[in-house]
């Protein structure tokens, strides 16, 4: 039940405005003065504050100061004598949400009420969707480590502040999840939050997305769009692999970075926007520099605040707690009791390269949590590219014969390719070195692919 709060030294117009809401469920609580209206406020914690301008001992306008400098979200309608236009002014800049001028229709209130306490609603929400946005996507940062625990520390620092950041890091080490705590503890927070990713849009329409187009700017541009840019107004914007993009758009970049201006695809009006910049990348900008396919000035404008993430082989201490996180994950998503791992599985997990970093960790323990037939993760249970890697390298020992190396790279490679039904790709990634790697010594050992 809402509760409002009625302040006014007139218990003609109390006893009014409570008989006028009876019907209407509200709780009901009153007040005499500006001073007890403060107290009520601090008691009740009322929905919506009706109060008079004009009060013995304080009047409204000092009480409304006073209620939202110590209660900001305190909404207030307030009650002013007819044609009292300047005070109503200052009553909204302090803070009032609406006025309404004495002698007043009932009906009129009821409605003005009832669109306050709407907006109480829509804000309740907003705070609450913010807050488990915030939960999921900006404090749902798994470890300890030492290196884990540099790289929050500097979010930390920087939420607070407009600077713009550049996050690197190899693919799958959570740099969106590093923005995202950025965002969502900044200032910015209830403003809009972009993301784009830079390399899943073609190259084409990667210009047109963020900066938006005039209708006519090209074939298909039957209506004006805005873009990226301006939907982020006083957010943030997250441009995800910015290594991709090409020279042009890197131009355009750069100007709303300098000026905070921009135009659309085919307009001349020029937009300003106030809007912060978070980009990430796992490519080596500085040598994208010195190749020419990255500009110079665009590279040190975005990277003032670089942050780093260290590779999940780099954070062995974080193994453990992120297994178990995903392994209660998806237990519960899949309605499964919950998992133990024994010591030797775990030992096996940390001791893996990760090359696909917390994505490809994820990715097995829910291979793992659907496949298994019991609740209990043994080191037999692991895929075999993580028990090949354990198993095969860790205990093997130079014979003191010793070997030919170029005949143990060749047959490892053809156990790889049969292993994965000659899929180059994944063979590759068993072995730990690049498709293009694989390709080469495939050619070099004549291996015969064709099976």
């Amino acid at each position: 039940m809402k509760k409002i709060l009625i302040a006014d030294d007139e218990k003609n117009m109390i006893w009014a405005i409570k008989r006028a809401l009876k019907d209407e469920g509200y709780t009901i609580i009153t007040a005499s003065n500006g001073k007890e209206a403060i107290e009520s406020v601090k008691i009740h914690e009322p929905d919506l504050l009706l109060i008079d301008l004009k009060m013995p001992e304080m009047n409204g306008l000092e009480a409304l100061k006073n209620i939202k400098k110590n209660f900001p979200n305190t909404l207030a309608i307030m009650m002013t004598a007819h044609g009292n236009v300047e005070t109503a002014i200052e009553a909204m800049k302090i803070g009032a949400i609406d006025y309404i001028s004495k002698p007043f229709d009932i009906e009129e209130l009821k409605i003005q009420i009832r669109k306050a306490l709407d907006i109480r609603k829509m804000s309740d929400t907003i705070d609450y969707l913010t807050e488990e946005l915030k939960n999921k996507t900006g404090k749902r940062i798994i470890g300890e480590s030492k290196g884990l625990k540099n790289v929050l520390n500097i979010v930390d620092k920087v939420a607070e502040s407009k600077a713009t950041v550049l996050i690197t890091g190899e693919s799958g080490t959570g740099k969106e999840l590093i923005a995202n705590a950025i965002h969502y503890n900044s200032d910015r927070a209830k403003n809009p939050y972009i993301k784009v990713n830079c390399g899943a849009l073609p190259e084409n329409l990667l210009e047109s997305e963020l900066f938006g187009h005039e209708k006519g700017a090209f074939t298909g541009a039957i209506n004006k769009k805005l873009g990226r840019f301006e939907r982020a107004d006083n957010g943030t914007i997250f441009l995800d692999e910015i290594g991709e993009i090409n020279l042009n758009v890197q131009v355009k970049l750069l100007r709303i970075l300098q000026e905070r201006e921009m135009e659309r695809v085919g307009g001349v009006e020029t937009i300003k926007v106030d809007v912060r910049i978070i980009a990430a990348t796992n490519k080596d900008l500085m040598k994208m520099v010195k190749e020419g396919k990255f500009r110079e000035d665009l590279y040190y404008r975005l990277n003032v605040i670089p942050i780093e993430i260290p590779p999940l082989r780099e954070r062995k201490d974080d193994i453990k707690l992120l297994t178990y996180y995903f392994l209660n994950k998806y237990s519960k998503e899949l309605g499964r009791k919950e998992f133990k791992l024994t010591d030797e599985a775990l030992d096996t997990l940390k001791n893996y390269e990760w090359r696909g970093n917390i994505r490809e960790l994820e990715n097995v323990i829910e291979r793992l949590v659907i496949l298994s037939e019991d609740n209990v993760i043994t080191k037999e249970k692991l895929p075999k590219e993580i028990l090949y890697i354990k198993g095969q390298i860790d205990n093997f020992k130079l014979p003191s014969s010793g070997i030919n190396l170029e005949e143990v790279e060749r047959n490892l490679i053809t156990q790889a390719l049969e292993a994965t039904s000659f899929n180059q790709t994944k063979s590759a990634k068993l072995l730990g070195i690049t498709r293009h790697a694989l390709i080469y010594r495939i050619e070099k050992y004549n291996i015969d692919t064709r099976k």
